[in-house]
């Protein structure tokens, strides 16, 4: 397999180790030379990604910023020809997708929304790995959810990276579920980490504060563009979010414990209902 990987941060980096350790030709392109240099002195590529390597790819994974990847697929888009699948790895989808399918359709190529549901709270290429979505889950937004052939292509082009399921739905409802399980996540634990108290916390923190503080050392530029597209669903769950802490903060000034153990135990209850 001849994969082409745009973009050598976090995940572009893993894709591209990933795949050369499965034994698999990878090019790549990233606007940082100094970047791209290392890769190629390091062996995680072999190759540049350039416009007469971009047509001969069976894969070719778009792993940068949504505005960057609708640049790159609308600037290359006559270039990709029939034979690669063009999968954008952006944490927000309808934008992305919309662009994308459109791109496709103009120049006749085949692309699929994607966002692989794994990371660190450190970015760059440094940090990547090849076992970085190893049994982790991959979002796939395909063109058609019902071509069957395009799925268990894109399973098989995708096979090197390890994930543990591949998971079809629609842009949608990716950004509105996405809004809950990562971004809002993001945001509060960008906010729960600006209390006075936490420079006082060590000795005095466990698993709870990790937990809570881990993806407050994120890269501000790309959830800010993240957060940005996708602040009308952002906005529903945070809404959500302060009106369930206003219970709790309720039960609090009034003293009313049987409150604040009933809204402790609606939340056990949701937890366990949801993930066993």
């Amino acid at each position: 397999m001849l994969a082409g990987i745009v973009g050598l941060g976090l995940i572009g980096g893993s894709f591209a180790k990933a795949y050369t350790a499965a034994g698999h030709s990878v090019y790549a392109f990233d606007t940082n030379e100094q970047v791209l240099s290392y890769a190629l002195l390091s062996g995680a590529a072999e190759g540049r990604l350039t416009d007469d390597v971009i047509p001969k790819c069976d894969i070719i994974l778009v792993c940068t910023y949504p505005a960057a990847a609708i640049n790159y697929i609308e600037q290359k888009g006559a270039l990709f020809g029939s034979r690669p699948v063009v999968i954008d790895s952006c944490g927000i989808k309808r934008e992305v997708v919309e662009r994308g399918m459109q791109i496709a359709r103009e120049h006749g190529f085949t692309y699929c929304g994607g966002h692989p549901m794994a990371g660190t709270q450190y970015s760059g290429f440094k940090y990547s790995r090849d076992n970085l979505f190893k049994g982790a889950p991959m979002v796939i937004v395909p063109p058609r959810r019902d071509d069957i052939a395009l799925l268990n292509k894109i399973k098989t082009l995708l096979s090197p990276a390890g994930f543990g399921r591949i998971s079809v739905t629609d842009a949608q409802t990716h950004d509105e579920v996405i809004a809950y399980t990562s971004q809002l996540a993001h945001v509060v634990s960008s906010a729960y980490i600006k209390s006075p108290v936490v420079r006082a916390h060590r000795g005095l923190s466990a698993g709870s504060y990790k937990d809570m503080t881990r993806v407050a050392r994120l890269s501000p530029d790309m959830w800010t563009e993240l957060c940005m597209a996708n602040r009308d669903n952002l906005i529903k769950e945070i809404d959500i979010l302060m009106h369930n802490l206003e219970d709790y903060k309720a039960a609090l000034a009034n003293g009313d414990s049987d409150m604040l153990k009933q809204l402790f135990d609606e939340g056990r209850r949701i937890k366990e209902e949801v993930d066993g």
